[in-house]
């Protein structure tokens, strides 16, 4: 079954142009046209990036080259704050869109960048993925040697919450490095190293298999700090040569194979992890527990 119906507008059909808001301004707000208290606070330049619409430096551009409209009033400040959703967003006079809700698990394969557009013109998960999901935004990052579960969404509630250092959502990683982890190696892993003026450790390490040439291991990180396993162990004298996330919170790769995705009903995904339901919020839509798997 498939979940790629038509996104509803709850904007208006033209936006006819108004004034330029003069520099170092930002735009009266208006109030949000939807039930109290559901509007979100974001900057401009970061609404078009989480809505798929351009990556973050681009929608940047777009404004300053004053393509984007909030309520009929040109803009050209990219930290400009709106409610959404609520105020009115044009990009070249057409409206931009409040779409479905998605939550997304993909196998991402070993290779690609997690990114919208790469300036070296590597591939992205976008390119793997089907043009309808390249909206969604991913919740953290994979480095382009790692493979694994990586998470999409335009549920910015959801992506906020299970990307909080706050809430330690646990991270299960498939590990190999070189050399033998013994049990001394696994401890300073648990206690953690000093690395570029971060603090890196595991939660959690269990060493599956070792010998003098390499190890395998099971590690759970509860941060998400950049290249945090591979830092870490190198500090430790281990080179990772392999590395594979399995599960992410509540929600596990299971048998998808790279380049696979499995849509999730947002309810679902928001059960699974004690948010409150968002279906009151969002209107009426289907609500499928778990839709099709799709290869590319």
């Amino acid at each position: 079954m498939s979940m790629t119906g038509k996104p509803r507008s709850t904007q208006r059909n033209a936006i006819p142009h108004g004034k330029d808001v003069p520099a170092g301004r930002k735009p009266a707000q208006s109030q949000p046209r939807t039930k109290a208290g559901l509007a979100k606070r974001v900057t401009l330049d970061r609404l078009l990036s989480k809505l798929g619409i351009a990556s973050r430096s681009q929608a940047q551009e777009w404004i300053r080259a004053g393509r984007v409209r909030i309520n009929r009033r040109l803009v050209r400040m990219p930290d400009t704050w709106i409610d959404w959703p609520g105020d009115a967003v044009t990009l070249d006079d057409r409206p931009i869109e409040q779409r479905r809700p998605q939550f997304i698990l993909f196998h991402k394969p070993k290779g690609v960048v997690t990114t919208h557009q790469d300036e070296k013109g590597r591939t992205t998960i976008f390119d793997v993925l089907p043009p309808e999901l390249k909206s969604l935004h991913a919740v953290g990052r994979l480095d382009q040697a790692t493979s694994g579960l990586l998470l999409l969404t335009n549920d910015s509630t959801l992506s906020s919450f299970l990307t909080d250092p706050a809430r330690r959502v646990p991270r299960l990683y498939l590990v190999t490095v070189r050399g033998e982890i013994t049990d001394a190696t696994r401890q300073a892993a648990l206690d953690g190293v000093d690395d570029q003026g971060e603090r890196l450790h595991c939660a959690s390490v269990t060493i599956q298999k070792h010998s003098g040439r390499e190890s395998h291991l099971a590690v759970t990180l509860t941060e998400g700090k950049n290249r945090e396993i591979r830092r870490l162990f190198k500090a430790l004298g281990h080179e990772v040569t392999r590395l594979r996330r399995i599960q992410y919170g509540p929600f596990t790769l299971g048998d998808l194979q790279p380049g696979a995705w499995r849509e999730l009903s947002i309810e679902a995904a928001r059960a699974q992890l004690r948010l409150p339901s968002a279906h009151a919020a969002l209107g009426p839509q289907a609500k499928p527990d778990l839709l099709d798997k799709r290869a590319t």
